[in-house]
């Protein structure tokens, strides 16, 4: 195990918690709704996912959509494999890795926000995706047993958590010996100030909560993990704000692929 690494100053749990589901509670309800960051189609398309996957996802899980990057050309998903997705919202990554999976896999979506499931829990319904399932839960506290995850994915969640540390150490416990962690996520160039990082509406943002970069890579390995990739996204918030924080404090999206010990 590495250093133990300080954890981001101190912001309001409760609060946060309030926010983000405020936050992720809209996105699934009014997509079509200008926020801090870019939804959609059009930026699932730029940031690398393939037109002839997306033409077999939902479209209303694709409209909600608010990713940060594009990973699934890390894992290596195959057939038959066990997926879960950390903060898995309306459903895109989920409905993309069970397309991976096939029908003998199984793909497994946590979150913690009412709206979310229930969205992505009907369009999983209506378009007959047998192997997935959805789990009420915190990503800090998986409802998954132990060594049984093939690979652990999460698509701009992790940032918005302030227990990281319990987050991939999660991912470490269920993820199988040689299992596969593949993120996209948002970080930063410097430690933020206690301003922005102790401000709950920029941590919902996916601003507040971004982690200096290296910090957050050890966290990756202290949890039993081996970094195997790092890449850049092309990903840019689109609010004057987040833009001027993105600025002053080197913020970008990476995609990381580690493999547990």
């Amino acid at each position: 195990m590495g250093k133990t690494i300080k954890i981001q100053k101190t912001v309001d749990g409760q609060e946060l918690e309030m926010k983000v589901k405020d936050m992720y509670r809209k996105v699934a309800l009014n997509p079509e709704v200008k926020y801090h960051f870019e939804m959609g189609r059009n930026l699932a398309e730029r940031l690398g996912y393939p037109p002839t996957i997306l033409n077999n996802i939902p479209s209303q899980a694709i409209d909600s959509f608010a990713g940060v990057g594009y990973y699934f050309d890390l894992p290596g998903l195959k057939n038959g494999e066990t997926v879960v997705d950390l903060g898995s919202g309306s459903g895109m990554d989920v409905f993309y890795a069970a397309q991976k999976v096939g029908n003998t896999g199984h793909v497994i979506g946590i979150d913690m926000t009412e709206e979310q499931l229930q969205k992505s829990e009907r369009l999983r319904d209506k378009s007959g995706y047998s192997q997935i399932e959805f789990r009420k839960a915190y990503i800090e506290e998986l409802p998954v047993d132990s060594n049984s995850a093939d690979a652990v994915i999460s698509n701009g969640v992790i940032n918005l958590s302030s227990q990281k540390e319990q987050v991939f150490a999660e991912a470490s416990r269920i993820l199988k010996k040689g299992g596969r962690l593949a993120i996209a996520d948002i970080v930063s160039g410097v430690n933020l100030p206690d301003n922005i990082s102790c401000n709950a509406t920029l941590w919902a943002a996916c601003i507040g909560g971004a982690m200096q970069v290296d910090e957050y890579k050890e966290l990756i390995e202290n949890s039993g993990m081996e970094i195997q990739k790092v890449k850049e996204n092309p990903y840019e918030f689109i609010s004057k704000s987040a833009q001027g924080a993105t600025r002053d404090f080197e913020i970008k999206s990476i995609s990381i692929l580690a493999i547990k010990k």
